[in-house]
C-alpha cells in the first residue's frame, strides 16, 4: 500500500505553517516534507512532529538566495563555501528532526559558464555532502525538475540524474522522482518507473497533477495506475504529495480535494 506524505509548503496553505502539521494528521497523513525549515528552531518543528504523530521525511538543503531567485548552489562555482555551511545546516535540522532525506538542488546553470566546469563543481560538491551526510545514516537525493517550472536549472531528466549518481559513486546519493517533473519533460512514466525503481537509487518519489500542479487526479495522468505499479515492484518508500490546490489558499481547500487519497488511508 502507498504511503503518502504532505508537502507542507504547498498544501494547507489556508492556515499558518506550523498549524499545518495538526491538520495533515487530521486528514490522515502520517508523513510531511516540505522545501525548507530554517525559518523555524529545530526543536519547534519536531515538536509538532511529536505531538502530531508525524515522521519528517524529506526537506531541502538551504538553496541560496531563494528570494533573489537562487534555486541551490550545488552546480555554481565560486559558491563551494557557502554550500558546505548550507549542508552542515541541513544535517543539523535531519538530525534533530530525525529526516533521513535530504535534497539538494542543483541550480541554476550561470550565464557564460564553462558547461565542465559546472558539472565537475556538481559532483564534487554532492561527493562533499554524501560525505558529510552518511555517517548519520542520511540520504543526499538529486531531483531532476522541468525547464518550464525552472528554467536554466542544472539537472532536468531520470537518464541524467542516474548517471550523475553513478559518477558519484556514494550510496547514500539517490535520485528523488518527481512524477510531475518527469512527465513533462520525458513521459513514459510507467516504463521509467519500471526501469529506475528496481535499481535502487530511487529515494523518494513525489506527484502532482499535469499540467497544472494540481491533485494529482486532475490532469493527464493515471495516477492509480503507477501507485499500484509501485507497489508490484516493492517501493515501500514515501511519495511525497507537492502540488498546490486548485482552489489555492480557500479555507479547507486542500482537505476538501483529497478525495483521491481516501481508498489508499491504511
Amino acid at each position: 500500500m502507498p504511503r503518502f506524505a504532505a508537502n507542507l509548503s504547498m498544501l494547507y496553505n489556508d492556515v499558518d505553517f506550523l498549524d499545518r502539521f495538526a491538520a495533515a494528521a487530521h486528514d490522515g497523513f502520517r508523513a510531511v516534507e516540505y522545501l525548507f525549515p530554517y525559518a523555524y528552531p529545530a526543536p519547534d518543528l519536531a515538536e509538532r512532529l511529536r505531538a502530531h504523530g508525524l515522521q519528517q521525511v524529506l526537506f531541502n538543503a538551504p538553496p541560496g538566495d531563494w528570494g533573489a531567485g537562487e534555486r541551490g548552489l550545488a552546480c555554481v562555482p565560486g559558491r563551494e563555501a557557502e554550500f558546505q555551511g548550507g549542508i552542515a545546516e541541513a544535517i543539523a535540522y535531519a538530525q534533530a528532526l530525525q529526516c533521513p532525506r535530504i535534497h539538494v538542488m542543483a541550480g541554476l546553470v550561470p550565464q557564460g559558464a564553462d558547461a565542465a566546469a559546472v558539472r565537475a563543481t556538481y559532483i564534487a560538491n554532492v561527493r562533499w555532502a554524501a560525505g558529510l551526510a552518511a555517517p548519520h545514516g542520511i540520504q543526499i537525493l538529486l531531483e531532476p525538475i522541468n525547464g518550464r517550472d525552472m528554467p536554466g536549472f542544472f539537472l532536468n531528466r531520470q537518464d541524467q540524474a542516474h548517471a550523475l549518481v553513478s559518477e558519484i559513486g556514494a550510496a547514500n546519493v539517490k535520485v528523488q522522482m518527481d512524477l510531475y517533473h518527469c512527465q513533462i519533460v520525458e513521459g513514459d512514466l510507467a516504463m521509467k518507473i519500471r526501469q529506475y525503481l528496481p535499481g535502487g537509487n530511487v529515494g523518494h518519489v513525489q506527484i502532482a497533477g499535469v499540467p497544472e500542479r494540481h491533485e494529482p487526479d486532475v490532469g493527464e495522468v493515471h495516477y492509480p495506475y503507477l501507485f499500484q505499479l509501485l507497489d508490484q515492484l516493492g517501493y515501500d518508500g514515501w511519495i511525497g504529495c507537492e502540488y498546490r490546490p486548485a482552489r489555492g489558499a480557500a479555507p479547507h481547500a486542500t482537505s476538501d480535494g483529497l478525495g483521491w487519497l481516501k481508498p489508499w488511508l491504511p
